[in-house]
Parts: structure tokens; sequence; C-alpha cells
């Protein structure tokens, strides 16, 4: 039976559908993770600048942030000159301090990494070796500057030798604990499979162990750049410490704050350099 005539039709919609109207615009996405990425950040350096003018200008000794800004703008115009030994740039002291930090630790990273899978491997070496790390491990890094300058009779491998004992603790402690931590499953499979030791380390034992070892460089890393300041400080030369002391000598007070802040802005670099480095070799996804 056809409809009446007079029945009217259906008029076309002229709604648009929910998915296409809530459909963000190119782009939208990652301006807001960029936002969230860089506002927190931004407002907290906002936050630390506004402290300082306010505790600079309630002193009379200390620079501001605008102050110490023209001052860096002067300081790194040429930082690379060399005037003699006690008057080099700020760019050949980082150089000096960094090369100081990487022989101490790549040293410590040597010994440590193998001692520590070692003491993890084998129980009879752990408890040799506990009451001596428990001894050494808590002795302030700047008392074996003393024994470094009697045995090597010069400032340079001084340093490099506190660096080295105050870098090596968490290394092997961090190691060894990841070692310690490989189920015991793994370890009676590869000897029902009769591997080799070495294929045990280097198939079972490092990809398992890699994190804590990450965590243990990471922490070395950062003592490693800690003490490096206050030894330098002490036997003089060439390096940061050195600098900041000079400056003091100087009653240049802008320097000594941005030496502060390169020593943060290295220290942070390092550290995210060993994140990334840990990111990319890891094995557990």
């Amino acid at each position: 039976m056809n409809a009446p005539l007079n029945t009217p039709l259906p008029a076309a919609s002229s709604q648009v559908p929910d998915s296409a109207r809530r459909q963000p615009l190119p782009g939208a996405e990652f301006l807001r993770n960029l936002a969230r990425a860089l506002v927190p950040p931004a407002l907290g350096l906002l936050l630390f600048i506004g402290l300082w003018a306010l505790v600079a200008a309630r002193s009379e000794g200390l620079p501001g942030p605008v102050s110490t800004w023209h001052s860096a703008l002067e300081l790194f115009a040429d930082p690379f000159y060399d005037n003699g030994p006690n008057d080099m740039g700020i760019g050949w002291n980082i150089l000096h301090s960094l090369g100081r930090v990487g022989l101490g630790f790549g040293m410590a990273a040597l010994v440590g990494i193998p001692l520590g899978f070692a003491i993890g491997r084998f129980a009879f070496l752990a408890g040799m070796l506990s009451p001596i790390i428990s001894l050494l491990r808590p002795v302030s890094p700047l008392a074996w500057l003393p024994i470094g300058l009697l045995v090597f009779e010069a400032a340079g491998p001084a340093s490099i030798w506190v660096i080295f004992i105050s870098s090596i603790w968490p290394i092997i402690l961090n190691t060894a604990a990841g070692v310690a931590s490989v189920p015991q499953d793994y370890i009676n499979v590869a000897r029902v499979l009769k591997l080799s030791e070495f294929k045990v380390l280097t198939r079972i034992l490092f990809p398992a162990v890699l994190p804590h070892l990450m965590t243990g460089i990471r922490l070395a890393i950062g003592v490693a750049w800690l003490v490096i300041v206050a030894a330098e400080m002490l036997t003089g030369g060439t390096g940061l410490g050195f600098w900041v002391w000079d400056e003091w000598n100087n009653l240049n007070v802008e320097h000594i704050l941005i030496a502060i802040i390169i020593v943060g802005l290295v220290g942070l670099a390092l550290e995210q350099g060993l994140l990334w480095l840990a990111k990319r070799f890891d094995y557990s996804n």
C-alpha cells in the first residue's frame, strides 16, 4: 500500500557527527605535550631566579641574576685563552676537570665492574671482601687526598686517585646486587647445558645485570663530579675547583656563581647522557 502523498519526507541531517566535531586540529596534541613538558620547568626556573634576585637585593655582597648574566657573557666571550698555568679561560678549566673525572671514573669502572661480577657470582669472594668494602666505603672522599699526595707526589694524580676511590663503590655494590638478583634457575639451566663461564657471563648475567650496572655508573659519575671540585680546591693547578678558589681569593663572587651553574649543567648533561645510554641498552623490553 502506497504512503499518503502529503507525508513529509525526512529532512537531511545537518548535524556534524561527534567524532568529526571532536577531532583535534593538526599539531594541537603536539603543542599540548610540548607545553606540559616545558611549562613546569620554566616556572621552576623563574621561581628560582626570582628568589635569587630577592635575596641579592637584600644582601650587599651577593650579585643578582642580571649582573651575573653580564659577567657570564664576558667570561664566555673568550673561554680558551691561555696566559699561563694560573690564568686560563673557563673552557680549559672545564676540560681539565672533565679529563680528571674521565680518567678516575674510567679506572673505577675497569676495576669495579669485573670485581662486582665476581663478588655477586662467588659467595666465598663476597664474604672475604665484604668487611673491606664496608670499612672503606663510608670514608670521606677528601680523606683519601693526603694518601694520594703522599704516594703519587703530584696534585693531578692525587685528584684522579680520589675520584677513583670515591666512585668505585657504587659500581661494585650495584653490579654485585644485580648478579645476586639473577634467578638461580637461569644458572641451573646453564649448568645443565654445560655452558662455559664466559657464556654464562655474556649470555645470562650481563643482560640481566645491565640495569643495576647502569644505576651504579650513574651514581659513580655523580660522585666523581662532586668530588673533583673539592679536590681541585685543595690541590690547586687547573680545573673548576681551583678556578672557584682563585676567584674567591679575588673576591669575584659573580664568577663563583657562574662556576656553580656550570658544575650543575655539566652534571646534568652527564646524567642525561647516561640515562640515554641506559635506555639504549635496556634488554628488559
